[in-house]
C-alpha cells in the first residue's frame, strides 16, 4: 500500500472507531439509547419536512429516502458496522485511492454525526428535555453545543460523498458487480453492508444526475444551521 492510501486507511480506521465508541454506549445505558433514538427520530422528521419536495419527487424520492433512512435515521447500524470493520483491510488494499477516500469521507460523516448527536443529547438532558423535543428546545441545545466548524464540515461532507457516488453510477459494470456480490455477501455475513451499498448506488443511479439534489440538501441544511446559530428556531425548515 502506498503512503497516500495508508494515510487514508488510517483516517478511515479512526473514524470507524469513533462511530463505534458512541454506538456502544447504547449497550451500557438504556436511557441513553432511548434519548439518542428520540433525537434521531426528531431530526429525521425535521429532515423529511425540510425536504418534502424531494421525497414527493419521482426522480429524487429514492435518494431522499436513502439520505433520511440509511444515513440519518434512528436505525441500528451494528451489523453494517461489523461488516465494514471486517472488510476494511481488504478495501484499503485493493480499492483505488479515489474510491477509498470516498468511503473514508462517508464514515467521517457518520462519525461526526455521532459525536454531534451525543453532544446534543447531553445538552437536551441538561435542559431536562429528552423525549418532548420541539423546535425551540432543539435550537437552544444546538447553540449550546456550538461547534460551528464541525456543523459546516458535516454539511460539506454530504456533497463530498454524494458527488463521487453519483460519478460511480455512470459505470454500468459496477452495478452488475454489486448485484453479483449479493449472494456471497449474505453467505459471509456481509449482507447488511451489501444492502447499504446497493441501495445507495441504485438511489443515486435513479436520479440520472445528482447535482440538483445535492445542491438542495446542502444549501438548505447550511441555511438552517446559519439560522440556528443566529438565534432562530428553524421553524419553516
Amino acid at each position: 500500500m502506498d503512503a497516500e492510501k495508508h494515510e487514508i486507511a488510517e483516517r478511515l480506521s479512526n473514524h470507524m472507531h469513533v462511530a463505534k465508541a458512541f454506538r456502544l454506549r447504547e449497550l451500557d445505558d438504556e436511557d441513553w439509547k432511548r434519548d439518542r433514538h428520540a433525537l434521531r427520530a426528531w431530526q429525521s422528521a425535521r429532515l423529511a419536512r425540510t425536504h418534502a419536495d424531494l421525497l414527493e419527487s419521482e426522480r429524487y424520492r429514492p435518494a431522499a429516502e436513502f439520505f433520511l433512512n440509511e444515513l440519518y435515521g434512528p436505525k441500528d447500524f451494528a451489523d453494517r458496522d461489523a461488516a465494514l470493520a471486517r472488510v476494511q483491510p481488504m478495501l484499503s488494499r485493493f480499492l483505488p485511492r479515489s474510491a477509498l477516500e470516498t468511503i473514508c469521507r462517508a464514515i467521517e460523516l457518520d462519525a461526526l454525526s455521532e459525536t454531534l448527536d451525543a453532544a446534543m443529547v447531553d445538552a437536551l438532558r441538561a435542559m431536562s428535555v429528552e423525549q418532548d423535543i420541539d423546535d425551540a428546545a432543539y435550537a437552544t441545545a444546538y447553540r449550546r453545543v456550538g461547534r460551528r466548524s464541525d456543523r459546516n464540515r458535516q454539511i460539506r461532507l454530504i456533497r463530498e460523498v454524494g458527488e463521487p457516488l453519483d460519478e460511480l453510477t455512470h459505470h454500468p459494470m459496477i452495478r452488475g458487480m454489486l448485484r453479483l456480490m449479493g449472494g456471497p455477501a449474505r453467505a459471509t455475513g456481509l449482507g447488511a453492508l451489501h444492502t447499504f451499498l446497493v441501495s445507495g448506488f441504485e438511489a443515486f443511479a435513479h436520479m440520472h444526475g445528482a447535482e440538483v439534489f445535492l445542491d438542495c440538501i446542502v444549501e438548505r441544511e447550511q441555511s438552517l444551521s446559519d439560522q440556528l446559530f443566529s438565534g432562530g428556531d428553524g421553524r419553516g425548515n
